[in-house]
């Protein structure tokens, strides 16, 4: 018990520090990091549009209830096999990480959500990278590129499909 208190007591000087080292999110904020990322990016309401690689990104948010969502369109969700459902359901487990698959309004999109208030911007950023990610790997390896968590499907299928591919090219 002496332990775990004296590690508390040694912990909490570094974590106030750390909450310390990086203002809370505002809008104006905000509207920096998005116009540092894509200087021609639009507010919508209460939003901004803009694009990542080519890629239409759409960020709102509410300030009164904290929240904040940013999403990259995909496709339509109309005739989604079950097989690419199930896919996308494994990804969000395992290499989806901080970015997601969802259906809204007929469309499968990638989406970022986070608590708007204590948003970091290299959290924003990093969720943006992530949320791009799943829509260009939609199909492919459906990953965010930041890595995998374990225990998942993903990693599995994607071994597999080196597997297959090494046994087409043995006879080459």
């Amino acid at each position: 018990m002496i332990r775990i208190l004296a590690l508390v007591a040694f912990l909490m000087p570094l974590s106030a520090t750390a909450q310390e080292a990086e203002p809370h999110m505002t809008v104006p904020r905000m509207a920096e990091i998005v116009l540092a990322l894509d200087p021609e990016a639009r507010t919508s309401g209460n939003g901004f549009e803009f694009q990542i690689d080519d890629i239409p990104v759409l960020i709102i948010f509410d300030v009164g209830a904290n929240r904040m969502r940013a999403m990259v369109p995909i496709r339509s969700a109309e005739g989604m096999t079950q097989e690419e459902l199930q896919r996308v359901m494994q990804a969000n487990f395992d290499s989806a990480l901080d970015a997601r698959y969802a259906v809204a309004n007929g469309r499968l999109w990638g989406i970022y959500l986070h608590p708007f208030r204590e948003l970091e911007r290299d959290q924003l950023i990093s969720g943006l990278a992530q949320t791009v990610n799943v829509a260009k790997t939609y199909g492919t390896l459906y990953s965010s590129g930041a890595g995998q968590f374990g225990a998942g499907d993903s990693g599995n299928l994607q071994r597999q499909l080196i597997e297959k591919l090494l046994e087409r090219g043995q006879d080459i």
